[in-house]
């Protein structure tokens, strides 16, 4: 394969970056950044134990050259991964001067919120633009959602499917284009009521983050909502769920909050993050995130591949 470009050095970038490199693929990065390679010499040092076999950084350093020209970073590329800031014109400005290189490379954007059909609306033809969302952080995280615009190419769907398996990713293709796609949304409501919970004084930041790592967290990290629900309607499964308990659904969601993120609400929700967590560094707390997610996947592959 040719050389995968990552355009962007920032949170999601270097996760990429981390993980194309441990797939013994070629990454070329173009950035802005005038410390870009110090960055991400960083970021290596920092993910690397994490990282399929826990490589030498150096050794993944080795898989990774840095082009700020973006004509000659684009040139003979497979594919691209733009990681830029998730800001409309800046990203439309990205993608139509990536096409004036002439480069055919599978187009992939990591954006959080932004369809494909916006994204590609200064191409001539955004064929080959696919958005490949991932959860953070990408080098650990399976989850990618795939989104197609009106104008996407079926094989570019088939490639970016295929690409993102190769370097061990569960790639999901949504059936609709809409903002913000779908893992986004569900986290996005979640943490409204989080912050409703907070706000009214039922629980502080720390104690909802135990009270969800300790059940809903658990639940989700083997079966998904549908399937726990499922389970819950006992023999019946969800329709007997639903039958009997169903009924009650709407009520509740009439009761959840609506916060309103004024500046006492954001003041009251870092200050309690910041007394919670504020004692370690982001490389000390990421470096524990990845650790325990790392043991969660194990687990899991080992617990799947016991026969039941």
């Amino acid at each position: 394969m040719g050389a995968v470009v990552v355009i962007g050095t920032g949170t999601i970038g270097t996760g990429w970056i981390a993980l194309f490199a441990a797939h013994n693929l070629p990454v070329r990065v173009n950035s802005r950044r005038p410390d870009a390679e110090k960055v991400v010499r960083a970021a290596l040092e920092l993910f690397a134990p994490a990282l399929p076999g826990a490589p030498d950084p150096a050794a993944l350093l080795d898989r990774i050259e840095f082009e700020p020209d973006l004509a000659r970073a684009v040139a003979d590329a497979d594919v691209v991964s733009e990681n830029v800031p998730d800001d409309l014109e800046l990203k439309q400005r990205l993608f139509a001067t990536i096409e004036q290189t002439g480069t055919k490379a599978l187009l992939l954007s990591s954006t959080s919120k932004l369809v494909p059909d916006d994204l590609g609306a200064r191409m001539r033809d955004p064929a080959r633009l696919v958005v490949g969302h991932p959860f953070n952080p990408p080098h650990l995280v399976p989850l990618v959602e795939v989104v197609a615009g009106s104008a996407t190419a079926a094989a570019a769907v088939d490639e970016t499917m295929a690409f993102l398996r190769s370097v061990g990713r569960q790639p999901v293709l949504l059936r609709r284009a809409l903002p913000a796609f779908a893992a986004n949304r569900l986290q996005s409501a979640l943490l409204r009521e989080c912050i409703h919970l907070v706000v009214e004084g039922v629980v502080t930041v720390p104690e909802l983050d135990d009270l969800v790592t300790n059940s809903i967290g658990l639940r989700w990290s083997t079966i998904g909502p549908f399937q726990a629900f499922h389970l819950g309607g006992g023999e019946g499964g969800l329709r007997g769920w639903l039958s009997h308990l169903g009924s009650g659904l709407e009520r509740g969601w009439a009761q959840l909050g609506t916060p309103a993120l004024t500046d006492q609400t954001r003041e009251l929700l870092i200050t309690q993050t910041e007394q919670a967590y504020g004692d370690r560094t982001y490389a000390e707390l990421a470096a524990e995130r990845d650790r325990l997610h790392l043991a969660v996947l194990g687990a899991l592959a080992r617990a799947r591949a016991e026969p039941s």
